[in-house]
């Protein structure tokens, strides 16, 4: 595996193959980004060489996610996710007015239709990002949106949620969350985790377990049922130790997959397999 200059080394190869649940290929793009990035094609064969065969690729915003369809329609291995991120969705309503963010709900709700797509989000609520009052208004309504759009199409709903957990709980029960509900980049405690597992919502936990400060999400990750757990990257962004603070890519999640075994006292042949499992019961098969 040949890594360009400046990209972190390669880990162990995992015992067997794992899915990366949530990543972002697009933001590695060269057409979009320069020829700082490698090619996605080439990231993923990386991750194919570390154990880490298949991705959800998640479109955010509609550029994004207009450049993860074809993606995923020319890569079987690749399904996609595609929403207005939260913080996307307030500054189009705050800035741009009603039929800027109606114009870009449309479009999601088109692209959303097509077979790559097994996922509407990541959609939900962001109060570090967006800590006024209206901002948070349109991400309110832009969250229950998509919650609505992923039970017509009987998709998996993908939530981003930061410093509103209790909010992000308050709405899916009472909008009626769909069949399948991930937490992605799971940031909750140990009570969350446990009301998440009651209405059966899987949790996805990325590359901030391997951080000295993230006790608490530690102590989450030992009382997930294994059967709601999933394991991300978020590249290019939340880079596992021991390469914390370089990009991040899906080839390094064997970093996380492994602290995850260790944390849960879990055979990590066991883990990965179990991992697999629940990412295709969470999304579908691909």
């Amino acid at each position: 595996m040949a890594e360009p200059k400046g990209w972190p080394d390669a880990p162990e190869a995992l015992p067997r193959p794992v899915i990366d649940s949530h990543t972002h290929l697009d933001v590695h793009d060269r057409s979009l980004h320069g020829d700082s990035a490698p090619d996605p094609d080439e990231l993923l064969r990386w991750a194919s060489e570390v154990g880490v065969p298949k991705v959800v690729q998640i479109g955010c915003d509609v550029e994004s996610a207009e450049w993860s369809v074809p993606f995923a329609q020319r890569h079987p291995e690749v399904a996609v996710g595609v929403a207005l991120h939260p913080n996307d969705a307030a500054r189009i309503g705050v800035r741009n007015g009603r039929a800027a963010l109606e114009a870009a709900w449309a479009r999601i709700d088109e692209l959303a239709r097509e077979e790559v797509v097994l996922a509407v989000g990541e959609t939900g609520l962001d109060y570090f990002r967006t800590p006024d009052a209206e901002g948070q208004a349109v991400q309110h309504e832009s969250f229950r949106w998509h919650i609505d759009l992923a039970k017509e199409l009987d998709k998996t709903l993908v939530i981003h949620d930061r410093d509103s957990h209790e909010d992000v709980i308050s709405v899916l029960l009472d909008q009626g969350a769909p069949q399948r509900v991930v937490f992605h980049c799971f940031s909750g405690d140990a009570a969350m985790a446990r009301v998440c597992a009651e209405h059966g919502w899987f949790m996805s936990f990325a590359g901030v377990i391997t951080f000295g400060s993230a006790d608490s999400l530690r102590e989450a990750l030992h009382v997930v049922p294994e059967e709601l757990l999933l394991v991300e990257t978020d590249a290019p962004y939340l880079t596992p130790k021991p390469n914390r603070g370089r990009v991040n890519a899906t080839y390094e999640m064997p970093w996380t997959v492994r602290r995850m075994a260790e944390e849960r006292g879990a055979d990590l042949a066991q883990l990965c397999d179990a991992l697999t499992a629940n990412t295709h019961r969470a999304f579908g098969n691909w």
